[in-house]
């Protein structure tokens, strides 16, 4: 292998001389494959270049068979290649983008190297912002099927909003953990059926805040395929909640079927839908009937016509307590010496003038059972709780502030689940939501 090295005289770059395109324009240069029919020989008298091997030693300075043996032939061969680059160039950049026909050297030719619009593009500030409260691209996850009540809690909570089904309580709060969601909508009481256990055991579990609550207004139906009739039933399923909610009417309807639970009501309509059980029904919203092609036998079959429920708005981060309009916030706590720091508790909300609007216990999963050892009458055996307590004062408020501060003086566990905006919407028991 040999190289050369030029001691004088001008180089290419030196010839071709860079010009600023106009304002607007940008320069591109469009690949071309330039040949050079010319070999150049040199004198070792007539030129200061020196050709030399990889090893240092000279070697011959005459190139055979080519034409051009001085150095005045090299630097002109050299002036009309570095004219055609600059040419190509101011060619180039009167010419179209990407994909459109261009001129090179006077002769068209098609741009090959076209703008991909498909190429990722880069994030902006608007992508790292946070997702609205109330719009299209909030993503909301909730449990059950479309047609399942909390779709409409999910509605009504963040209208126009992407609900996201979840086939377990588990996998929304997940949804939310792993941004999969951006919120989730579950409910944790109805007034006729009493608490959802299985969220406030996930509520402490997971670490997600409550950043609102909703009330829906339940109004329950009874599905079955087209052409059923109610005589001919032998069972009705739906979620456990909603069979307990319509026990009396069932009975007062003199159905004598079977009940079953499933996982939501939904599910139930969707179950009779897909397998076509012309002997099963399902308690299920109206929507549900509309959804899966069943059939109305009967509405508004709860037994309480003030049947509501409450659902809770889970977020990844907690919102800014306020006090220009009504708060709630839920607590959870626990204490080592068993029930007997309640009255405490309790204590220090009423001296404050604090309402509770709610007191749920439930079993401590880590200590369910305190042992108590007596000489005289031997062991006993307690239950330990967890308490989750709802209060109407805002965590911006100084009462709420000076009772928590309490309340953590009694307790071994305290932890603040949510202060959130009340649900202050009207409601009509007599129609559907």
């Amino acid at each position: 292998m040999h190289t050369i090295t030029l001691s004088s005289g001008p180089s290419l770059k030196s010839l071709v001389r860079q010009t600023s395109p106009p304002p607007g324009q940008i320069n591109r240069f469009v690949p071309a494959r330039l040949v050079v029919q010319c070999g150049y020989r040199f004198d070792s008298a007539n030129t200061n270049a020196s050709i030399v091997n990889t090893n240092g030693v000279p070697a011959s300075n005459n190139f055979a068979g080519h034409v051009g043996a001085s150095r005045a032939d090299w630097q002109s061969s050299c002036a009309i290649l570095a004219s055609k680059v600059v040419s190509q160039q101011q060619d180039t950049e009167k010419t179209g983008g990407a994909g459109e026909i261009t001129v090179v050297n006077g002769h068209k030719t098609l741009d090959l190297v076209p703008i991909d619009n498909n190429l990722p593009k880069p994030l902006t500030i608007t992508d790292l912002s946070p997702a609205p409260m109330h719009g299209s691209q909030l993503r909301v996850a909730y449990q059950g099927v479309p047609g399942a009540y909390s779709e409409a809690a999910a509605g009504k909570a963040y209208p126009k909003c992407e609900a996201i089904p979840c086939d377990q309580f588990e996998v929304a709060f997940q949804a939310v953990e792993l941004w999969i969601a951006d919120r989730a909508v579950l409910p944790v009481e109805n007034s006729l059926g009493g608490s959802i256990h299985r969220n406030y055991d996930l509520l402490l579990r997971h670490r997600l805040h409550i950043v609102g609550e909703v009330q829906l207004p339940v109004h329950h139906c009874l599905l079955a395929l087209p052409g059923v009739r109610k005589e001919y039933l032998t069972r009705v399923i739906s979620h456990p909640q909603a069979l307990a909610q319509c026990e009396l009417t069932l009975t007062k309807l003199g159905l004598n079927v079977v009940r079953e639970a499933v996982d939501d009501t939904a599910g139930a309509a969707e179950y009779i839908a897909a397998n076509n059980l012309r002997d099963t029904a399902a308690i299920a919203s109206a929507r549900a009937a509309e959804l899966y092609g069943l059939q109305i036998l009967s509405e508004g079959i709860q037994d309480d016509s003030s049947n509501v429920t409450r659902f809770v708005m889970l977020a990844r981060e907690p919102i800014i307590p306020r006090t220009d309009r009504p708060f709630k916030t839920s607590i959870v706590f626990a204490h080592d010496k068993g029930t007997s720091v309640l009255f405490k508790v309790l204590s220090a909300f009423a001296f404050r003038n604090i309402s509770l609007t709610k007191i749920e216990s439930r079993p401590h999963r880590n200590r369910p059972i305190r042992l108590v050892d007596d000489a005289n009458v031997g062991t006993a055996k307690h239950f330990e709780y967890m308490f989750y307590v709802d209060f109407e004062a805002s965590m911006a408020d100084v009462r709420a502030q000076n009772a928590l501060a309490e309340v953590q003086e009694f307790t071994s566990f305290l932890r603040v689940l949510g202060s959130y905006p009340m649900d202050m919407t009207p409601w009509c028991p007599s129609r559907e939501e």
